[in-house]
């Protein structure tokens, strides 16, 4: 079992190639489950919504045998999210904002073999990351998107670092920021230097970082070497859960591996297919993924090209 924490949310998506017909159901840990689950893995997910969409919700996740654990809410989280070119740049508004998780029973993920932190906008606080850390000492892996956002009078989401933020992140096995949240967690322009960012977050106390790059691929670093994981090229169609779907492609692949390239390699091929589809009936099957994969791992030279 893989228990992911975090809020779904319900988007509105507009790229340059496609236009959601009304709010399609996403989210961080949301899109991790879901591909997690296709690839064959039990999961859970345990986040709050609303009686607007809470049927949609449990149905879909029905259909997968996903786990999921509510947490009422007055209604659901949602953003708008419009983007104005091809390498994910968008802007993104509040469309409604779900209540935070709260406590959540440690009977509820002691039987995971790995839990992921991936929270949309605040809803895990600080002190419960350390209450599960204290209670789990299992695999922990973040995305911090959600540790990083909040929204202005205007409802227009933007990023700040919180105090504390250092000593949280210290508690996770793997933290997996994307260029845009190194930046603001470090200050340094990952485009440039994201070998620099992820030593620094490093020296907060994780284990291994992870920094995402986009169409230009993906660090990992363990303190001991830097590993450049290349993108695999598609068609972008919508990059909305691009680095979520990295992440489950990286946990799924490093529970079984052990190996960084190869978790790296594997996480970059389900993001590319994500990215290739919209909504949350992507197709996914492992022996695709292990197509790409393996054409990923050929290029054993491949180093990120920086700014």
């Amino acid at each position: 079992m893989i228990t992911a924490i975090g809020n779904p949310v319900y988007d509105y998506i507009k790229t340059r190639k496609i236009e959601t017909d009304g709010r399609v159901l996403s989210g961080c840990s949301t899109n991790a489950v879901l591909a997690l689950a296709k690839l064959g893995e039990q999961t859970r997910l345990i986040g709050a919504i609303g009686d607007d969409f809470k049927n949609d919700f449990v149905s879909q996740l029905d259909n997968l045998d996903i786990e999921s654990v509510i947490v009422d809410s007055e209604q659901s989280g949602g953003f708008s999210l419009i983007y104005y070119d091809n390498f994910g740049n968008r802007t993104l508004d509040l469309l409604g904002r779900a209540a935070g998780v709260g406590h959540i029973d440690p009977e509820l993920y002691k039987d995971s073999k790995a839990i992921l932190i991936g929270p949309i906008l605040g809803e895990v606080s600080f002190d419960e990351i350390k209450k599960i850390r204290e209670n789990y000492d299992g695999y922990f892996f973040c995305d911090p998107q959600g540790l990083l956002r909040n929204a202005d009078e205007n409802r227009r989401i933007y990023h700040e670092k919180v105090d504390g933020i250092e000593d949280v992140l210290g508690q996770f096995t793997v933290v997996k920021p994307n260029e845009l949240e190194g930046k603001v967690l470090t200050g340094i322009d990952c485009r440039e230097n994201p070998y620099k960012a992820a030593e620094i977050i490093k020296g907060w106390g994780p284990e291994i970082v992870v920094v995402t790059l986009a169409e230009l691929g993906s660090v990992i670093y363990d303190g001991r070497e830097f590993i450049d994981i290349p993108p695999y090229e598609i068609n972008l169609l919508d990059s909305t859960g691009a680095g979520d779907t990295y992440m489950a492609g990286f946990t799924f692949e490093y529970l079984r591996t052990g190996d960084l390239r190869r978790a790296g390699c594997f996480a970059s091929c389900v993001s590319s297919i994500m990215i290739e589809q919209v909504g949350p009936d992507f197709v996914i099957t492992e022996s695709e993924v292990r197509r790409r994969q393996a054409k990923l791992l050929e290029m054993t030279d491949f180093k990120v090209r920086l700014s």
